[in-house]
């Protein structure tokens, strides 16, 4: 995988948005001991952060439920997918806490929670060529995490894609198990999508928090940021 692509499908639908998207190589996602503590009260912490955004007492009036499920009335979805960042905000409102899973899965669901969100994580290693985020032809495989079939995409439909089918439907909502960060990744790619000037502000800090908590976990210094609007397209992979 040398790079990322979002296609002019893709601003067409949403031409304010903006797509951040961080490298990072190196890392081990092994789970451990040394700091599940810290990780843990790191998951306590952003799900009181999140509370920030559960100000409405009917859940889908509050701003970023509703914002996304409106954006996802644009373009074909399979029924019932929802941004990711709605799934963590439901999780919180109902009171449920979050275990930690592994080292990244904890930093990228704390970030989320926090700063209220979509945040994504793909092994580079297992992209076929180059990623990209635009419009399904339709059929294009898919076999979702935890999944035992394919699912493939519907025409219309949203979604990051490499030369072997979809690597997340329905923009953010469900990540492909070909593609999965898993404890053995080394090389990933980190996307935040948003798609307005307030999400676009929310999406820059969390990115910014993303990259100083992976460093301070696993060592290792990311890439700076990229910042892909319509007229700034692609974000090559560093060499």
């Amino acid at each position: 995988m040398d790079q990322v692509t979002v296609d002019q499908g893709f601003w067409d639908l949403f031409p304010d948005a903006q797509v951040n998207i961080l490298y990072v190589d190196g890392i081990d996602n092994h789970d451990n001991d040394e700091n599940l503590a810290e990780r843990r009260k790191l998951l306590h912490n952003a799900t009181d952060e999140a509370q920030k955004f559960l100000t409405n007492e009917t859940f889908r009036l509050n701003p970023v439920v509703d914002q996304w499920r409106k954006a996802y009335q644009q373009f074909k979805k399979k029924k019932g997918a929802r941004a990711s960042i709605e799934a963590l905000l439901k999780r919180v409102d109902q009171g449920r806490t979050f275990d930690p899973i592994d080292p990244m899965v904890d930093v990228y669901n704390s970030v989320s929670m926090t700063y209220g969100v979509p945040v994504g994580i793909e092994d580079r290693d297992k992209i076929s060529g180059d990623m990209h985020l635009g419009i399904a032809k339709g059929g294009e495989p898919f076999q979702p995490v935890g999944a035992d079939k394919d699912e493939p995409a519907l025409e219309g439909e949203v979604m990051y894609y490499d030369n072997e089918g979809a690597v997340c439907r329905c923009l953010n909502w469900r990540d492909a198990q070909r593609t999965m960060l898993t404890q053995d990744s080394k090389n990933i790619v980190a996307v935040i999508e948003a798609i307005n000037p307030e999400q676009i502000q929310r999406a820059n800090e969390a990115m910014d928090e993303l990259s100083k908590l992976i460093q301070h976990y696993f060592k290792v210094e990311p890439s700076q940021v990229f910042h892909l609007t319509k007229d700034n397209p692609t974000a090559v992979v560093p060499k």
